[in-house]
């Protein structure tokens, strides 16, 4: 179970490097068929707007739901690699199944079912490419991060521009190919990660330093409660702040009117930006060797999109946020600079806090319950922005201000109750076993394979 090739590109693992460009492709094929989704079933298949918006937000929570069974699947039975090359075949197969109108539904059934394979594993594999307390296993996420949002950035410049263009059939295709190439990657560059494909057998005793370790459920829990109430906010850019823009602020920019659609393509454009700039003053201070550390960095996190939130606020409140076109744009680049900087320190931070307290065995299903904190906070805010038609724009930033502000001292909370929790099970006074793990079950670094 030890990793064939322990070489660096970049600095990094190798295997960083193969994980990276299989999640930029697996993203690039997942938001080209989201970019093309909703127009197509309005425009193709006649459905009314209602029923059109009902079904896409059906399979975006199925999307999010699935990763719980795959990941106990891939655990128990399959391992790692398995479920990730068979959810790719899976996703694969579904993207092509939208090349045909009466396999529209099946198609949408299949992704999920590939998603739910593909999605828990393949984070969960970044963690075990580094020794137990290497500096750069925290910002190797952050890295990770940057893949999940360039392909999110490149799939609808290409698969929507194909599929306007051409004919949507081809755009999905193209969002099929995407995936192929992404498991393409991923098989020509095993030899570089973990050798964690042997799945776990029913009926054998578990590991020793497994039965020493209890998971810190409720840690883990308290963490999503948290990050449930800031994608309660986080979320609003891509629903109410869409709205906003197209509606409150002046695009016009010497002369040309920037289309509203243009500012969703900022955040991650600034993710693969900013990512080495953050990831640069990260380690020139000490590592964060602590889930305490990880908190206090998460919780800055929260706090810097209520910043940019509260900036909003305090704009539209001077210059009258409900005016049509009162608000210059370059105010709303601001906020997606600011937004975007305080998102690397938590949700890249926040997966890599969840794979590290994965109990050995249960790596994949420790990230996937991060992922369903996202299914849970992306319903919450859909709910918070129903405020938006009984709240003037000012009032409701403030809002989205005061959601963001609260996270951010719940995990500042959870961060303190846990470093004085674990102080006292290491002074003795508590059973060392109630105290979370430094890095998943407390056993040493990268063959470690959870």
């Amino acid at each position: 179970m030890a990793i064939a090739d322990r070489g660096t590109w970049f600095g990094q693992p190798k295997g960083l490097t193969i994980l990276f460009l299989t999640e930029m492709w697996e993203k690039f094929s997942f938001f080209g068929m989201r970019a093309l989704q909703i127009y197509y079933m309005v425009k193709q298949l006649h459905m009314e707007q209602g029923q059109a918006s009902l079904i896409f937000g059906a399979y975006a929570a199925g999307v999010y739901l699935t990763p719980i069974a795959g990941a106990v699947v891939s655990d128990r039975w399959l391992g790692k690699q398995r479920a990730i090359v068979i959810g790719a075949l899976t996703m694969a197969a579904g993207h092509f199944l939208m090349a045909f109108e009466s396999t529209f539904y099946l198609a949408m059934v299949t992704i999920a079912i590939g998603n739910g394979l593909f999605l828990p594993n393949l984070p969960s594999q970044v963690g075990d490419l580094y020794e137990r307390g290497d500096p750069k296993r925290e910002s190797a996420f952050s890295i990770y991060y940057v893949g999940v949002n360039l392909g999110a950035f490149l799939a609808p410049l290409v698969c929507g521009t194909i599929g306007e263009t051409y004919g949507w059939h081809y755009g999905f295709a193209a969002a099929g190919i995407g995936m192929c190439l992404g498991l393409a990657i991923y098989l020509g560059g095993r030899r570089h990660l973990p050798q964690c494909d042997q799945a776990p057998r029913r009926g054998l005793a578990p590991r020793a330093d497994a039965q020493r370790s209890r998971p810190p459920v409720g840690l883990m829990v308290a963490i999503a409660a948290a990050v449930v109430l800031f994608r309660a906010s986080y979320e609003q850019t891509g629903n109410t702040m869409a709205l906003w823009i197209d509606q409150g602020v002046n695009r016009d920019a010497l002369g040309f009117q920037i289309p509203a659609t243009w500012f969703q393509s900022l955040n991650p454009l600034l993710v693969f930006l900013l990512t080495p700039l953050v990831v640069a003053r990260w380690n020139r201070k000490p590592a964060i060797a602590s889930e305490a550390g990880a908190l206090r960095r998460m919780s800055l996190g929260a706090w810097g999109t209520g910043i940019a939130f509260l900036m909003l606020a305090t704009l539209c409140a001077q210059v009258g946020g409900d005016t049509p076109g009162a608000v210059p744009w370059p105010w709303v680049l601001a906020f997606f600079v600011l937004q975007t900087a305080a998102e690397l320190y938590i949700l890249p931070v926040g997966l890599g806090l969840f794979a590290r307290l994965a109990p050995v065995g249960f790596g994949a299903t420790a990230i996937a319950a991060w992922f369903l904190a996202s299914f849970a906070g992306n319903l919450l805010s859909g709910v918070v922005g129903m405020w938006w038609s009984v709240m003037p724009a000012s009032a409701f930033f403030l809002a989205m201000a005061g959601i963001t502000g609260v996270s951010g001292t719940l995990l500042f909370a959870i961060g303190r109750w846990h470093q004085a929790r674990r102080a006292s099970a290491l002074a003795g006074r508590l059973p060392q076993g109630d105290a979370a793990p430094v890095d998943g079950a407390g056993h040493d670094g990268p063959v470690r394979c959870s």
